[in-house]
């Protein structure tokens, strides 16, 4: 007769299955390798909205140009901008390679001038939603503090006083052992 398993059995699955889903998503972003992308990027914009928001982070796989296609969407450099995410609206077959002509979903017009192939990084494969606060927030001079600084203090303060409290443990044993001595009595003479 098969029984189920127990509660701690469950707990324990449970706990280690929401561990992997929060680890997961900042190990991809880290090293997107891992998950066999090129890259991972926070988009900072709702100009992708509702598809991709603010705060979500994007995987990026490198493919040759001439695979993307219209619908597909495209993590681009721009100079002065940086990188933009966006889709691909038309490509523009030139003489020497195909441009594209991108839009965010939430803006009205395309992006003004044609994505140059040499300025493309790749396509969007996947994207995590809320995970770019996160990274975000970790980057910032308060997320260090918050991430970094204060446990480093913390973990420091806990050896210190698991020592500290080694050592008087160890100095209150010392007493404890210690038994005195009697003086010997002299012996009487008969």
């Amino acid at each position: 007769m098969d029984s189920l398993p127990d509660a701690k059995t469950v707990l324990h699955t449970v706990g280690v299955l929401v561990v992997v889903a929060v680890i997961v998503p900042f190990a991809i972003a880290a090293a997107p390798q891992i998950a066999g992308a090129d890259h991972s990027y926070v988009v900072v914009s709702g100009s992708m909205s509702p598809q991709i928001d603010a705060g979500d982070m994007v995987v990026i796989r490198a493919v040759p140009t001439d695979s993307i296609r219209v619908g597909d969407v495209i993590t681009f450099t721009s100079a002065g901008v940086g990188r933009t995410t966006h889709r691909v609206v038309e490509v523009v077959d030139r003489g020497n390679g195909h441009y594209f002509r991108t839009k965010g979903d939430a803006n009205e017009n395309p992006d003004p001038g044609l994505v140059d192939p040499s300025q493309v990084v790749g396509r969007v494969w996947f994207h995590v939603p809320y995970v770019g606060y996160v990274i975000l927030f970790a980057n910032s001079k308060s997320g260090i503090l918050a991430l970094v600084v204060v446990p480093a203090v913390l973990l420091v303060v806990s050896e210190l006083w698991t020592l500290f409290s080694a050592v008087r443990r160890t100095d209150d044993d010392d007493v404890e052992s210690v038994t005195p001595v009697e003086e010997p009595t002299p012996m009487e003479e008969d």
